[in-house]
């Protein structure tokens, strides 16, 4: 699984297959292709997020640190 793609593509991704799922617009043969799709989608967006908070928090203890001059 290293298909490279952006918290955004694979949000609106997930979105698309929760709505299918929901309307019941998707077969039971499809069913397990979508779910093993969403749970891939669901790890790259947690992986993003965990990853912009590192850096984000890194930013701010980095911002709060005395200036060492």
């Amino acid at each position: 699984m290293s298909e490279k793609i952006s918290y955004t593509a694979a949000f609106e991704e997930l979105q698309s297959i929760v709505e299918e799922i929901e309307q019941g617009e998707i077969s039971v043969d499809e069913l397990s292709e979508k779910v093993k799709r969403a749970a891939f989608l669901i790890k790259v967006c947690k992986s993003k997020l965990q990853s912009t908070e590192t850096d984000v928090n890194k930013i701010l203890k980095e911002l709060d640190a005395p200036d060492s001059e």
